[in-house]
């Protein structure tokens, strides 16, 4: 399978990737955790659909020392028992910010105020700022069909 489009080889795009790897490092290098980074970006990906996504943060999740059990469980986390309380209000305003046509009202009072109890404001904006930033990743790379399977991790650090 090849890609529609190559964004690395368009100058357009190559100035837009730009902004975007550096939006990226700023989240990487914020207070949220890593492991709540990658876990939220995954569940991100999944429900989008986006393959190539889902490869990265599957394997940069590995890499830094994620378990395959919690790896496997982020699809179906409000029955797993391995994410901690604010693993799981993460994953939760992730789902709903990601699903806003589904919800209609975007992430809701209820969900906001259980995020509210596990992270400060830094890291709530920086949780808000991930979401919307995979959910335009993941877009990019749905609508040029960017194949999956040979990510390595590290790629873009």
């Amino acid at each position: 399978m090849e890609a529609r489009l190559n964004y690395f080889a368009d100058p357009t795009a190559g100035r837009v990737f730009k902004h975007l790897m550096s939006a990226g490092k700023l989240l990487t290098d914020s207070a949220l955790p890593a492991a709540t980074r990658e876990l939220v970006s995954l569940r991100v990906s999944q429900i989008n659909g986006c393959a190539v996504c889902v490869d990265m943060h599957t394997k940069e999740a590995a890499a830094a020392g994620e378990t395959a059990v919690r790896l496997n469980l982020v699809a179906v986390w409000r029955e797993a028992t391995v994410f901690t309380e604010a693993e799981r209000a993460a994953l939760e305003l992730a789902e709903e910010g990601t699903r806003v046509a589904d919800a209609a009202h975007g992430v809701g009072d209820e969900v906001w105020a259980n995020a509210v109890k596990h992270f400060d404001e830094e890291q709530l904006t920086a949780l808000a700022t991930l979401v919307a930033f995979t959910n335009a990743v993941n877009r990019l790379n749905i609508i040029a069909r960017q194949p999956a399977g040979d990510y390595e991790p590290g790629r873009f650090h």
